[in-house]
């Protein structure tokens, strides 16, 4: 999806003008980097784009939840930590939280060969973890977006006991687990750029994903509820939070 690639070359005008109306106004809210494309894609090495959207956030002290597959954001733990320090919370959220920056690690899985086929931009699995436990060191709260978790591939019995093993031996204050949503017929959607992988890596299972996915972009309510009924054992078991406080 990287070689398709759109950079927003007005991102941080916009971003200065709204967050310096919004802090006029007093109207502090957690700003989510990012919801949709991962702030530390391969392309921020050479325009440091996101790095220049932080000091924007760190002049109008906005808190902050970065999400990311990668180990770039060590770069920016100098600026992460003065938001950190300067950022105001919203009201309704005073007391409720001991932090103001949010680093969250997405995983769907911790198999490097599995990353590979399903992650091939991001930083490798084991990777990731190092840089999860550097981040932790460094005193930020931090955790673990489990998703998108892969039907039969990454959310067997076994898989998920590594998993969470492996995160909970790490020190992740929270988890977020979650299963996927594939939509789109396009070349570069989700939909056919997983069904492609699925195929070509585990044919066994593509009529599985087809039938699936024929009529919606979720997974069948039976499943879902099986995959929540999981999740909170698993969680449980390994005393895994699912908020972030």
């Amino acid at each position: 999806m990287e070689e398709k690639l759109s950079i927003k070359i007005n991102a941080l005008e916009l971003l200065e003008k709204q967050l310096k109306l919004r802090a006029k106004k007093n109207q502090y809210g957690i700003i989510v980097m990012s919801s949709a494309t991962d702030p530390y894609l391969q392309a921020e090495k050479e325009t440091g784009l996101t790095r220049k959207l932080l000091e924007v956030i760190l002049k109008y002290r906005f808190p902050l939840h970065v999400i990311t597959k990668s180990d770039l954001v060590v770069r920016d733990f100098d600026l992460l930590k003065e938001i950190n320090a300067a950022a105001i919370l919203p009201a309704d959220l005073e007391g409720k939280l001991s932090q103001k920056v949010f680093i969250t690690f997405s995983f769907s899985t911790t198999d490097n060969a599995i990353g590979k086929i399903f992650e091939p931009g991001a930083t490798p699995p084991d990777k990731r973890l190092q840089t999860l436990r550097t981040t932790l060191v460094h005193g930020f709260l931090s955790g673990v977006s489990m998703m998108p978790l892969l039907p039969y591939i990454t959310d067997t019995g076994e898989h998920l006991e590594k998993m969470f093993s492996e995160f909970k031996e790490t020190g992740v204050k929270y988890i977020f687990p979650a299963s996927i949503t594939l939509f789109g017929n396009g070349n570069a959607d989700s939909k056919t750029l997983v069904l492609r992988a699925v195929g070509k890596h585990y044919p066994h299972l593509l009529e599985k994903y087809e039938r699936f996915f024929s009529a919606s972009d979720q997974m069948p309510a039976y499943y879902s509820a099986a995959f929540k009924k999981k999740m909170k054992e698993l969680s449980e078991k390994y005393g895994l939070k699912n908020e972030i406080s």
